[in-house]
């Protein structure tokens, strides 16, 4: 028998009226109702309430100590119940109470409402805010998804293989966390990325299908939507497969994930597919959000004759809305401020009237063509209002800010739907300004669609990847590809990026090596797992899904680090700090 407790707190049940209890817990809260205290312990399973004939009992018990209890269950009074709780029909009169830790007097904040407190004295404290029910309940969810994605890779024919912590550092795409190294001088480790080259190896050594829970470390700043430091993915891959297979085999991950998980509408399978080019040019962004319908149209090529001089020789897109010319001025006002926000000199607009004819600033500046040819590429109607956002380099991006905004403002979007879509066909090259050269657009060791062929010189800003990401609601859920393992084309494709032979040869050695041994056609993505949990349980911050995250500004102030190390430590590992 446990010394501590023969039932958790929750799972009392009518059952056990008049029986002997002992439960273990915190001290939730402590109620003075005209000298009758009232004292409630909570555990992981939820609360009970404890009353005695000997309100002395409970002195000296602070709030948040760990006790345990002896007593009799026993049904509260009618005016007492409490049908918040599991247990709001029960209570617990107190034969003993011992205190196993006590707590101090003063908390930095009330446990109950920790998630109202400012995010960094909640980390700092974060074993505390782990005690919130609510806090508490998302790790105990993050589990059950976790062992849900296990299980299904399982079932799919995915063999569970963990690839190392240690390992080279690699130009991925992101700053890598370095380790120093005791035993060779002037050398390092580096925390992984990704498995990314790992699990290529894999393929290259006969296994057909492989995944794990993966913890990768990028040295990045935090967002509401990408902690800081690490994270975890469902990383998988597949030999002998397509673009398709992975298509096939991420679909049905995230279709019944989020069936299993919520209540919510999900897409049905198969995903909507959306080119990279398609989705910039409707949505504004390679990540849509289409529980939107809004839709940008491009209007260059309409108004290339304009005397309006904002548009001459530059990209000019629109975003029509039925039914807005009723809204207020303020209304179309504070639209125009948030344009300014994100970099824009504000935002033009016409409305149209019930006859047709146009009403704004931008009218008069239209020819009579001009004007139907914008009822017809808008599809206009009366009571429809166009705005425009014009702009050299960043006109789809702009347009995409604005679409999304007016879709909060104007509630367009249903929250109560997963909106999925995968986006494919991305560049497999982005023209770099400042040092005038190309770099890779995605993951550089991403397959070129057409092959060896399709990567010239003169054809580099044309070529395509076989590089896909899955979308779901705005938010980039998993990036994939498929992997390019012909030798020669990795040589080639490196080479437009500006990487000789050796310095391929130098920074990815393992598989130059090993693509020259015989390397099967292989893809794979890697969902990420925080994202999917943010998302699954409506929260805004994805810090929320983590259980001991770093903090906005990737320190963890909980354990004090980054922290310096002894100078024997330094030594040892050959650095030296520099002012």
């Amino acid at each position: 028998m446990n010394k501590y407790r023969t039932k958790y707190c929750a799972k009392i049940t009518d059952k056990d009226i008049e029986k002997e209890v002992r439960v273990a817990g915190w001290i939730e809260n402590i109620r003075d109702h005209g000298g009758v205290i009232f004292v409630d312990v909570r555990d992981e399973s939820g609360v009970i309430q404890l009353v005695s004939n000997d309100d002395h009992i409970f002195d000296g018990l602070t709030k948040e100590s760990t006790v345990t209890v002896n007593g009799k269950i026993r049904k509260r009074s009618e005016d007492d119940y409490n049908l918040k709780l599991k247990t709001g029909k029960l209570e617990l009169l107190v034969d003993s109470i011992e205190v196993l830790g006590k707590a101090k007097h003063i908390l930095p904040f009330e446990v109950i409402t920790s998630h109202e407190v400012n995010e960094e004295v909640r980390l700092k404290y974060r074993y505390l805010d782990l005690r919130n029910p609510k806090v508490h309940d998302n790790i105990v969810f993050r589990s059950q998804v976790i062992d849900y994605l296990r299980s299904k890779m399982k079932d799919l024919g995915f063999l569970d293989i963990q690839t190392p912590i240690l390992t080279v550092s690699s130009p991925e795409g992101a700053r890598d966390y370095i380790v120093p190294s005791r035993k060779y001088h002037g050398k390092f480790y580096a925390l992984p990325q990704a498995p990314q080259i790992f699990k290529q190896l894999l393929m290259v050594g006969g296994f057909d299908k492989y995944f794990q829970v993966a913890p990768c470390f990028r040295d990045e700043d935090a967002r509401a939507d990408r902690t800081a430091g690490e994270f975890y993915q469902l990383d998988f891959e597949m030999s002998f497969a397509t673009e398709e297979d992975v298509y096939e085999i991420g679909e049905e991950i995230f279709y019944d994930t989020f069936k299993k998980f919520t209540d919510k509408e999900v897409s049905p399978r198969p995903f909507r597919r959306i080119s990279y080019r398609e989705s910039m040019e409707k949505y504004g962004t390679d990540k849509p959000d289409l529980r939107n319908p809004l839709e940008i149209i491009d209007l260059t090529e309409t108004l290339k004759d304009t005397t309006f001089k904002p548009f001459q020789k530059t990209t000019i897109k629109a975003i029509a809305v039925d039914n807005l010319a009723s809204k207020s001025n303020s209304w179309f006002n504070d639209l125009v401020a948030y344009a300014k926000t994100i970099g824009m000199p504000g935002i033009g607009y016409i409305t149209v009237m019930d006859d047709m004819s146009f009403k704004g600033p931008i009218d008069k500046f239209l020819t009579e063509e001009e004007r139907v040819k914008l009822i017809e590429k808008a599809n206009l109607k009366a009571g429809s209002v166009l705005f425009f956002i014009a702009d050299r380099k960043f006109a789809a991006t702009l347009a995409g800010n604005i679409r999304d905004e007016l879709g909060r403002r104007l509630d367009l979007i249903d929250n109560n739907k997963f909106e999925f879509c995968i986006i494919n066909d991305f560049p497999m090259y982005e023209y770099n300004e400042e040092e005038n050269t190309w770099d890779f657009g995605h993951n550089p060791f991403s397959m070129p669609q057409g092959g060896l062929e399709a990567l010239t010189e003169e054809n580099i800003d044309k070529v395509l990847a076989y590089q896909f990401d899955f979308v779901c609601n705005g938010y980039e859920m998993a990036s994939g590809a498929v992997r390019n393992h012909d030798i020669r084309i990795m040589k080639k494709a490196f080479e437009l990026a500006g990487y000789t032979e050796e310095d391929v040869e130098n920074k990815f050695k393992s598989l130059y090596t090993a693509f020259q041994y015989g390397a099967p056609p292989h893809a794979g993505m890697a969902p990420g797992i925080d994202r999917i949990l943010m998302l699954l349980k409506d929260e805004e911050n994805i810090r929320e899904m983590v259980a001991f995250p770093l903090g906005a500004n990737g320190a963890d102030a909980m354990m004090g680090c980054p922290n310096e190390i002894f100078e024997k430590q330094l030594r040892e590992t050959h650095i030296k700090i520099r002012d």
